[in-house]
This record gives C-alpha cells, sequence and structure tokens, in this order.
C-alpha cells in the first residue's frame, strides 16, 4: 500500500498518520526524519542537506528527491509506505513520478484530510502555553480550569506569535496555495481521496479505513 497524506495544518494529518502507521505496518516517512536519517548515516545527500539546513536554507529539490529516493528503496518499503510532506510542489510530484517508475512501483492513494479554513483557524489560534512548566492548553478542547490560569502551576498562559490570528491565516493561505496545483494533479491522475477531517479523530480514521480496504 503507497500512499501519500496530505492535509493544511490544524488538519490532524500527523494523528491519522500514527494511526496509519501502526494498523497497516507502513513505514510513516515525513521530509523531517528523511532528512535527519540520511544526515546521520552520512550519506552524500545527507552531507549536502545538512550544509544547507545549517545555513538556514532550504534543502533544494535535487537534493530532496534524492533523499526520497534512497528512502524508498530501503527494504522496510517493499510492503508499503505513507509519505507525509512529500510532495510539497508540483515539480516534485512529478520527480516522485519517475522515482516510483524507476523502482516499478505506483501509489495507491493521495489522502487527503480535508477541513474548512474556519475550523482551522478555530483548531489553531485557540492553542495556549504555559510559560512555566510548558503545559499546552486549548480555550476549546482542552480548556484550563480557570480562563487563562495554568492547571498545575498558576502561571498566566500564552499565545504564542505563531497561533495568533493574522500568522495562522497568512501561513494557512501559503499552504492552500501550494497545495491546490497538487490537489488538481493527483485528482485528475485518479489518485486523491478526500476524508473529512472535520468530524472526531476516530470517525476519521474510520473514513480512511474504510478507502484502504476498499
Amino acid at each position: 500500500m503507497n500512499l501519500i497524506l496530505m492535509g493544511l495544518p490544524g488538519a490532524g494529518k500527523g494523528t491519522q498518520a500514527e494511526k496509519i502507521k501502526s494498523k497497516y505496518n507502513i513505514p510513516h516517512i515525513s521530509t523531517g526524519d528523511m532528512f535527519r536519517s540520511a544526515i546521520q548515516e552520512g550519506t552524500e545527500l545527507g552531507k549536502k542537506a545538512k550544509q544547507y539546513m545549517d545555513q538556514g536554507q532550504l534543502v533544494p529539490d535535487e537534493v530532496t528527491v534524492g533523499i526520497v529516493k534512497e528512502r524508498l528503496g530501503k527494504e522496510d518499503c517493499k510492503k508499503g509506505f505513507l509519505l507525509d510532506g512529500f510532495p510539497r510542489t508540483l515539480d516534485q510530484a512529478k520527480s516522485l513520478d519517475a522515482i516510483l517508475d524507476d523502482l516499478g512501483v505506483s501509489l495507491d492513494h493521495v489522502l487527503h484530510v480535508d477541513v474548512p479554513e474556519e475550523k482551522l483557524m478555530e483548531r489553531l489560534t485557540g492553542r495556549r502555553i504555559c510559560p512555566t512548566c510548558k503545559t499546552a492548553y486549548h480555550v476549546l478542547f482542552n480548556p484550563p480550569k480557570q480562563e487563562g490560569i495554568c492547571d498545575k502551576d498558576g502561571s498566566a498562559l500564552i499565545q504564542r506569535d505563531d497561533d495568533k490570528p493574522e500568522t495562522v491565516k497568512n501561513r494557512l493561505s501559503v499552504n492552500l496555495e501550494q497545495t491546490k496545483p497538487l490537489l488538481d494533479f493527483y485528482e485528475e491522475k485518479g489518485y486523491l481521496v478526500k476524508v473529512n477531517g472535520d468530524q472526531d479523530i476516530d470517525k476519521v480514521f474510520q473514513d480512511i479505513e474504510k478507502v484502504l480496504e476498499n
């Protein structure tokens, strides 16, 4: 089972990735993990990626694609894989097609965990954190006993800068812009399956199971 998992920030993609990985026993491959293990193993491409990352630069496509190819060629991917965070662009999607052709495998599904933008805003801007003990809360889904106060140590909770509405709105619109051409690309190829992410976590997973078991 060869899968790509897509979804905007706050859609709950990470949670579903863990559930897919443990139920279907396929490796969950995120871009960050791939970079880290290539660097750890000291591969040529890992060394190149490290140079860019150390300078705070984006790793160029040819290095990223090479690392993806190495990773998908490993033994644990023979029975399938779940790609998360790659591809991010149309060029990367076309490169992935070429990699899969070389490996003699094809995609089964591209799962898109779909949540309306206003719900994502609600999820992402509602996060609060204790500056002292770092306990995380959410104003709607996991509120403290006393509004704005940490249950554990009584500190006043804060909202991180990247959870503020204007930052979140900007991040979502950049992601939407990047994601749309990919969704169109995979829809045209017949791989795209939209899963309603605006429901209980277990219900989202049941919907994913239905797709995978058909």
